[in-house]
Formats: structure tokens, C-alpha cells, sequence
């Protein structure tokens, strides 16, 4: 089959890690996969798109400027059988493409009518957003789960990383991952963490990831708290970390809470849609968003319990099944 994904992003984050992989093993399988993204996200730098994508997959750079015409036209010169938007620009890009073949997106937010209703299909990654999608568009959908790759962090992380930073090696770390931007909640977890009242010597907290609201929130943090920005190798700070914590006010799925388990640490996660979707799988009561003082205690909790590292049922989130059952899902839309 081939199949073209398009991404219009500049930098590396949950959705384009998503589009990437899926990518990948979608071509270690031998079907023709294209992949087209902004010149700007094949610049060599960490945050960087295009570096990621495995050697098999054919990858097309286009002009940032008009992205979305550029996109159409490389578009229309791969004719695809399926065509697999993700995230806002690329899915405009598809509603004026020609032999886009099956023009497909991934919801990584929510349906939103501008961007999805003019596709033909629809994947979304967890069941409360198929309420959203109209129903004669919704007879043309699936819902399909996230997943997380196998990992191992490299050797002596978290010794690394806590002798760099300054962490003593018994201090219980607290640590959060993810895009700092207001949705995440991070300002949350900050006021959280000053109310908590821990022992400065004895517990720590991180803030791991880099976005729009970063020097806000550095501003707002104490000196104390741990912000070292964009990182490529997250699954050594998740190594690094005693706990995790998802403060989030909008998490659609929580691909970050999978890559929390897959390292097998206790987590404290808000009551977001993408929480409540893996509730069962995380284990520990949500606390409610944007609710400092709940959090707080919660921190309190997990700090004096100290919990050891658990193993998570993590066979429902493997990309090979995953990917298979969206390529049935363009088979069967395809004969459609």
C-alpha cells in the first residue's frame, strides 16, 4: 500500500512522535510510506522531525511558506492510496488535495469541524471523541489506541542525570514531562508543589520540556525546582524519576502516561479525558484539575508512602497490533 503521512509542525512533541513511528513501522512492513513535513522540521537540531524517521520511509520537504499548497502538490505528485493527516495544517491541507486517494486523520485533540468534517475518515485515539464527530461521518471512524515502544534507559541514568543536577541519590524525585503550554497544567503543579511543604533535602521535583510557557513558569517555580528544558533522552529522566505526575487540564489520550508506565513508576495523574481513558491501567485514584490543594496532598501522600516501582499491563498498547488494526481500517474504508 502506499500511504503518505503529512505533518506541517516545526518541532518534536506527542502527536508528531505518533505520526513518526507510525510511520516507520508502517514501512519495516513494506508498504511505500511518504512522509511530508516543513523544511523547518528537518533543520539539525534535537527538537527537530525529519532526524527520527526510519531510512525506508520516503520523506518530502516542503517551503514553511504556504505549507499547506506546497503539501498539496507534493500531494498530488505521490499519489497515494491513502493520505493520513495530522494535527491542523496538514488536515487543511487535504480538503483541496487531488489523487490524495483516502484521505484519512488521527484526532490528537478533539474534532473540530474546520479542520475533520470535509476527510473521509476518521481514527480517534480515545472513545470520548467520537461523541464530537457527526454521524454520517462517524459511521466512517474507529477508535483506536495509542501505544508506546519497548525501552530501557542507557546505563547509570539516573545516577547521571541526578549527579548533573545536583539531586542527591536518596531524595524521592517527583517529575513531570511534556510541552510546556498552558493545557498541561504544569502551572498547577508548581503551586501544588510550593503548598505541599516537602523537605527541600529530602524531596525533589522536575519539570521536563520546553514550549511557550517555559520562562513563565521558571518565574513561578522555585529555585529549587528542576527545569532543564527540551531533552532527547526521556526515557533516562523517566529512570531518573521515584514518580510521576500529570497535572493536566486537556490530555486527549496521555501518550506521556504510557511512557510513565512502560518505565513502571507510580503516578499521579489528573482527572483529564485521556487519564480517565487509561484510569484502569494507572491504578491510583485522579485527582480534579486545576485543584492545587488536592494535588498537593496528594504529593504529600505519595512522598511519605514512597511506593516502589510496579508493573503495568502494557499488551493493549503494542504498535505492532495497533498498527495493524489501523491498516485494516484504511483497508476497510478503502473498499467503502
Amino acid at each position: 500500500m502506499k500511504i503518505a503521512h503529512l505533518i506541517l509542525t516545526r518541532r518534536f512533541a506527542g502527536s508528531e512522535r505518533y505520526a513518526v513511528e507510525l510511520a516507520n513501522v508502517q514501512a519495516r512492513a513494506g508498504h511505500e510510506v511518504h512522509f511530508i513535513l516543513c523544511r523547518s522540521a528537518a533543520e539539525n537540531r534535537p527538537d527537530a522531525i525529519a532526524h527520527r524517521l526510519d531510512a525506508k520511509v520516503r520523506i518530502t520537504r516542503v517551503p514553511d511558506l504556504f505549507r499547506r499548497w506546497h503539501a498539496r502538490r507534493a500531494i498530488a505528485r505521490i499519489a497515494p492510496e491513502v493520505s493520513h493527516a495530522h494535527l491542523s495544517g496538514a488536515c487543511r491541507a487535504l480538503h483541496g488535495a487531488s489523487n490524495a486517494g483516502l484521505r484519512v486523520a488521527t484526532l490528537h485533540i478533539h474534532y473540530k469541524p474546520a479542520q475533520h468534517a470535509r476527510l473521509d475518515a476518521l481514527i480517534a485515539i480515545a472513545p470520548w471523541q467520537l461523541a464530537a464527530i457527526p454521524l454520517p461521518l462517524r459511521e466512517h471512524s474507529a477508535q483506536i489506541d495509542n501505544w508506546t515502544l519497548p525501552s530501557s534507559a542507557s546505563e547509570s541514568a539516573r545516577e547521571r542525570i541526578r549527579a548533573a543536577h545536583g539531586i542527591s541519590p536518596s531524595a524521592f524525585l517527583f517529575g513531570a514531562l511534556g510541552r510546556c503550554e498552558p493545557g498541561k497544567g504544569f502551572d498547577v503543579l508548581i503551586e501544588a508543589w510550593k503548598r505541599a511543604g516537602l523537605p527541600k533535602e529530602r524531596a525533589r521535583l522536575a519539570i521536563v520540556g520546553q514550549g511557550t510557557a517555559w520562562k513563565v513558569l521558571r518565574h513561578a517555580a522555585p529555585a529549587d525546582v528542576l527545569m532543564p528544558g527540551f531533552v532527547t533522552d526521556t526515557r533516562d529522566w523517566l529512570e531518573a524519576f521515584d514518580a510521576f505526575v500529570s497535572p493536566a487540564r486537556r490530555e486527549p489520550f496521555g501518550l506521556v502516561l504510557l511512557e510513565a508506565m512502560n518505565a513502571r513508576l507510580p503516578i499521579l495523574a489528573s482527572a483529564s479525558d485521556g487519564a480517565k481513558h487509561l484510569a484502569a491501567q494507572i491504578g491510583t485514584p485522579l485527582f480534579p484539575i486545576d485543584d492545587a490543594d488536592a494535588l498537593a496532598a496528594r504529593l504529600r501522600e505519595l512522598y511519605e508512602a514512597h511506593p516502589p516501582r510496579r508493573d503495568y499491563g502494557m499488551s493493549r498498547f503494542d504498535i505492532t497490533a495497533r498498527s495493524a488494526e489501523i491498516e485494516a481500517f484504511y483497508r476497510r474504508e478503502l473498499k467503502r
